[in-house]
């Protein structure tokens, strides 16, 4: 037999349990989404192995989740790097995929531009939270440092509630950014109907493993819960 039948041969031989492997994997994981949509009503966004061997990490509809490669065992809960300062490896794994599904509801924000933007922030907000209220009143200092704020909306009395009809009519009053200042001032805005998407709104918040307010989303997709000053959030988004 010739050197280069032999060669093609060992190849063929060699790639085959690699395709052969590839597509179990792919059946595994498929087989995993199913099972955790069907166990427990989650849908997963993104499948991938984590940092800890035998473990995959699930970007779901409610966060992030960790399940065995067998599909038997599941924990739900911040995963950190001894050997890096502590640092969140569940949260760092979120980041990138956060940016990607705030996309399509770019449209849906209330943006508070600053003039000079050097920086952008996105806010899941409640109109009746108090802290949420607090930052709302420091909407001008933040942007006079530069930072924009861009709101989605996350009633925390979920959907359906008359907490969600309330921020329905924030976002489709005649002026928004009005209305918006409105509401956190404790007045009633006048109910209006519109494709706000508050739902879709409510459940990226969700998605992101967000259940208070306000959370702030950083420009590189990491996520801060509660409220910050605006000095205090210039100092985070200058050391990122």
């Amino acid at each position: 037999m010739k050197l280069s039948h032999v060669l093609s041969l060992v190849f063929a031989l060699a790639i085959t349990p690699v395709g052969a492997a590839s597509n179990s994997n792919q059946d595994q994981q498929n087989e995993l989404k199913a099972k955790l949509a069907e166990t427990l009503n989650i849908q997963v966004h993104q499948l991938q192995d984590s940092p800890v061997p035998g473990l995959y990490e699930a970007l779901t509809n409610r966060g992030v989740v960790y399940v065995t490669h067998d599909g038997s065992k599941l924990f739900h809960g911040n995963l950190y790097d001894l050997d890096a300062g502590m640092k969140n490896l569940t949260e760092a794994a979120m980041a990138g995929p956060r940016l990607k599904m705030m996309k399509p509801l770019e449209k849906n924000m209330l943006v508070y531009k600053a003039k000079n933007e050097k920086h952008v922030v996105t806010v899941f907000t409640d109109i009746s939270c108090g802290y949420c209220r607090k930052l709302h009143q420091q909407m001008d200092e933040y942007n006079e440092l530069g930072i924009t704020v861009r709101y989605l909306a996350y009633p925390r009395a979920g959907i359906p509630s008359a907490n969600a009809d309330e921020m329905e009519a924030v976002w489709c009053a005649k002026e928004p950014l009005k209305a918006m200042t409105s509401a956190k001032a404790g007045q009633n805005v006048k109910a209006a109907k519109c494709d706000a998407k508050i739902q879709e709104q409510y459940n990226l918040g969700t998605s992101f493993g967000i259940n208070g307010t306000p959370a702030i989303v950083l420009e590189n997709g990491s996520l801060i819960p509660g409220y910050q000053p605006p000095q205090q959030l210039l100092g985070v988004l200058q050391s990122i």
